[in-house]
C-alpha cells in the first residue's frame, strides 16, 4: 500500500519513505534543465513564445519557467489577427479615425516609447492587449490607427505583424517603417462625464465640455430633462457644483 504523509512523505510498504520535493534552479546546459522551445513554437507559434517570455515580468527579476499562460497570450495574438483580418477578408479600410481611436493609439504609442526606453516589456504586452480590446470594442477599421499599431508590436511579435503587413498591400518588410510618432494633443480630454446626483445619490450622468464655468455647469444641468424629471416641480435648496468633478442638487 502506498499512503501519503502530513509533510509530503509518499510511504510505501513498512520501510520504504520517498518524498517529494522541488528544486529551483537557473536554466543551464551545464544542469541539463534547459527546455527545448520547439514544441511550443510548433503548438503556439513562435509568436506567443516571444510575447509569453516577455510578459514574465522585469528582466531582472528571476522567474520559474511555467507554460500554464501560455495560452492566454496565444489567445490575445488570435484576437489580434481578428481586428484586421474577418472571414478571410481585410477588415482595414480608409475610414477617417475616430477620436476614441486614435486616443487608443497614442496613448499606447506613449506607453510602448517609455517602457521600451525602461527595458519593461511585461507591461508593454498588457498595453497591447488593453489596446486590442478597445480597437475591438471601438469596432475600429481604420488604416490610420491599425498600421501604426503593427509597426508597434512588430519588435515584440514580428511573425504575425509581418504577415499583417504585407496583407495591408505593402512590399517592404515592416522593420524599415518608422516608428509612430506620439501626439500628446489626442489625450487631452475635451469633455467630462459629471455624476449627477440628488441629495448625495448618483441617478445619471451627463457629459459636459470641460472649459464651461460653474455658472455654465447648473444651468445645463438643472434645464436637462432628467432633472426635471427627478425633482418632480420641486425646487432645490442649492446646487453644488465642483467643476470637473461633481454635480450635487440638495433639496
Amino acid at each position: 500500500a502506498i499512503f501519503i504523509g502530513e509533510n509530503g512523505e509518499i510511504i510505501k510498504g513498512d520501510n520504504d519513505v520517498y518524498k517529494v520535493g522541488r528544486e529551483v534552479e537557473k536554466m543551464s546546459k551545464s544542469k541539463y534543465n534547459v527546455v527545448n522551445p520547439d514544441a511550443i513554437c510548433e503548438q503556439y507559434g513562435a509568436d506567443s513564445l516571444r510575447l509569453y517570455e516577455m510578459f514574465f515580468g522585469p528582466l531582472e527579476q528571476y522567474k520559474p519557467w511555467n507554460t500554464a499562460g501560455i495560452t492566454g497570450v496565444h489567445g490575445f495574438l488570435k484576437k489580434l489577427w481578428k481586428l484586421y483580418v474577418s472571414d478571410n477578408s481585410l477588415n482595414v479600410d480608409d475610414a477617417t479615425p475616430t477620436t476614441d481611436s486614435l486616443k487608443t493609439l497614442h496613448k499606447t504609442i506613449k506607453k510602448v516609447e517609455e517602457d521600451i526606453e525602461n527595458f519593461s516589456f511585461n507591461t508593454s504586452v498588457s498595453t497591447f492587449m488593453i489596446a486590442v480590446n478597445e480597437l475591438t470594442a471601438q469596432k475600429c477599421t481604420s488604416k490610420d490607427i491599425l498600421e501604426p499599431l503593427l509597426i508597434l508590436l512588430s519588435p515584440y511579435a514580428p511573425h504575425i505583424t509581418e504577415e499583417l503587413w504585407s496583407q495591408l498591400g505593402h512590399e517592404s518588410s515592416i522593420s524599415t517603417a518608422s516608428f509612430p510618432k506620439y501626439e500628446a494633443s489626442y489625450l487631452v480630454e475635451s469633455s467630462k462625464n459629471y455624476p449627477i446626483s440628488f441629495n448625495g445619490k448618483m441617478k445619471f450622468t451627463l457629459e459636459l465640455p470641460l472649459d464651461l464655468t460653474k455658472e455654465e455647469i447648473e444651468k445645463a444641468v438643472m434645464t436637462h430633462q432628467k432633472t426635471i424629471a427627478q425633482l418632480e416641480g420641486r425646487t432645490p435648496k442649492k446646487v453644488i457644483v465642483v467643476p470637473g468633478k461633481i454635480v450635487n442638487i440638495v433639496g
